[in-house]
């Protein structure tokens, strides 16, 4: 370090259980609460970066957990990092790398929490440091999945009626491909041309189902299907999308920018859903996104139900996509029955508003912060 540097002083990793507004139904998990995985940074200028490591249904999803990225980050991670320049921010993440095998979702809320530092010292928007904005606003979907139609169909009409939603994802794929079908369907006819369906099968057909999910999806008026088979499947996704018409996107295939060429190479999306978590953090999913680019593929604002600081994290970088086409799913917080920040996100007009103060533009409440606390509840 030179002595202009900003040595790293702490490395904070704090775990909040929150409950969910109501059950959240995947075709792996039903999950009654989310654990956010809250990471500080704070340098010896005293000025503190947040970053976000938020899974789905603990290990149901992926490989990490918050248990497991909290002790990663403790053990390995912190000493790393600890005394490092903060303002280095790429530096810090090449010695991550060097020294720790994937955790993807980890490094990610690391690189978030130095880049919301060091956008704070420097007086501008996290997205400043990305190139900046072309957009102050994100059109957002809301995902449907209690499982039951009417609640399904009652709670769309709600977020239309209020301006919030015109974009609704479902989760199937817990239930046979023509019950599955027959739920997109009714949900479609009762929205009609108000909103776009699309549905997330998170891997839970075979590609023969996934065959004929697909064309009883598009003829229930389904605009896109999302992961509908295994993720290691690049080969079936790619005979799934020469067979049919319906928009086909990758999910959870797609961990940072090695995927997103290998896809694009073998032709086996039109869209992809960018996650910051997915892709190891804002650069690998800045990545990601300009593989798309140069391969024609429409670009998606995925989301892992992070709290406010992992969706706003997403929407700094978000915002600087030249293009957006399929939107974004940023919802995250309106899920979680507790609100974190001292000022909430806004939510208007079926968008997501970016604030413009420095950093990621929040401010947490820590009395919630406090009141939510694992450690503290025990």
């Amino acid at each position: 370090m030179t002595t202009n540097s900003i040595a790293i002083e702490r490395v904070e990793v704090i775990l909040l259980d929150v409950p969910t507004i109501r059950p959240h139904k995947l075709s792996m998990a039903t999950m009654y609460r989310q654990t956010l995985v809250l990471v500080r940074i704070t340098g010896n200028d005293g000025i503190t970066g947040l970053g976000e490591a938020t899974t789905i249904g603990g290990l149901a999803y992926g490989e990490e957990s918050p248990e497991s990225i909290k002790l990663n980050i403790e053990t390995y991670m912190a000493p790393l990092l600890n005394g490092g320049d903060a303002a280095q921010v790429a530096a810090r993440m090449q010695v991550l790398d060097k020294h720790v095998q994937g955790n993807r979702f980890a490094k990610c809320a690391i690189e978030t929490a130095l880049c919301d530092a060091q956008a704070k010292r420097l007086g501008v928007p996290l997205s400043t440091l990305f190139g900046g904005r072309v957009r102050d606003s994100l059109p957002i979907a809301w995902t449907l999945a209690s499982g039951d139609t009417a609640r399904d169909i009652e709670e769309a009409e709600k977020m239309l009626a209020q301006r919030r939603h015109n974009i609704f994802k479902l989760k199937i794929g817990a239930c046979s491909v023509r019950e599955d079908a027959a739920h997109v369907a009714a949900i479609k006819r009762a929205v009609g041309d108000r909103a776009s369906v699309r549905v997330d099968v998170n891997q839970a057909w075979s590609e023969t189902d996934a065959m004929l999910g697909m064309r009883l999806l598009e003829d229930a008026g389904c605009d896109l299907v999302e992961q509908p088979i295994a993720a290691a499947n690049v080969e079936g996704m790619a005979r799934l999308r020469q067979k049919n018409r319906i928009a086909l996107m990758a999910d959870e295939a797609l961990h940072g920018p090695a995927d997103a060429y290998n896809i694009a190479h073998q032709g086996a999306a039109d869209v992809y859903a960018v996650k910051i978590n997915q892709s190891a953090g804002l650069s690998g999913a800045q990545q990601v996104a300009a593989i798309a680019r140069a391969a024609n593929i429409d670009l998606y604002g995925g989301t892992m139900l992070e709290g406010a600081i992992g969706t706003m994290a997403s929407a700094q970088l978000f915002a600087g996509f030249p293009s957006l086409a399929w939107g974004t799913e940023l919802f995250g917080p309106l899920l979680l029955t507790e609100e974190i920040l001292t000022e909430p996100l806004v939510y208007r007009d079926f968008e997501l508003m970016l604030p413009t103060g420095p950093g990621l533009g929040i401010t947490l409440d820590e009395d919630r912060i406090a009141h939510l606390r694992r450690d503290n509840k025990r």
